[in-house]
């Protein structure tokens, strides 16, 4: 059967332009129209123009149907090592070396907590100092 079609498409040859269209190549003109709603596909403006319509959806600036549900912020949605570590820095006041007002042992860690503090503090000027004066040639 399929000799048979493949055969009568041999006899049969190309095809034929339709009325009314130039057979002698592509068209001049290929306008491609995305449509919004109820949006109607404009008409060709000439004989040798082909239109091609889409439709985009509801609106060119609604917000697709995927993005639209954000994930709820709250304790289900937070990670667990995000919780251990909230609880522990709430749990750390008053301990030893916590730099805390409460406690019998939150005194102590100021003193590592002001050292920190300096460190930061010269390694930024030094950043700052080198973006002032630029890389050395």
């Amino acid at each position: 059967m399929l000799s048979t079609l493949l055969f009568a498409a041999l006899l049969v040859g190309p095809a034929a332009p339709q009325d009314g269209a130039k057979g002698d190549g592509p068209p001049s003109r290929v306008r491609s129209v995305l449509l919004y709603g109820d949006e109607q596909c404009p008409k060709a403006q000439s004989p040798d123009e082909i239109v091609v319509c889409a439709n985009a959806g509801e609106s060119p600036y609604r917000i697709p149907k995927r993005f639209r549900e954000q994930p709820k912020e709250g304790p289900a949605s937070n990670a667990w090592t995000n919780r251990v570590e909230s609880v522990e820095e709430f749990n750390r006041a008053g301990l030893p070396n916590s730099c805390s007002p409460v406690g019998i042992g939150g005194q102590t860690g100021c003193t590592r907590a002001a050292i920190r503090q300096w460190y930061q503090e010269r390694v930024d000027q030094k950043a700052k100092a080198a973006r002032v004066t630029g890389p050395e040639n």
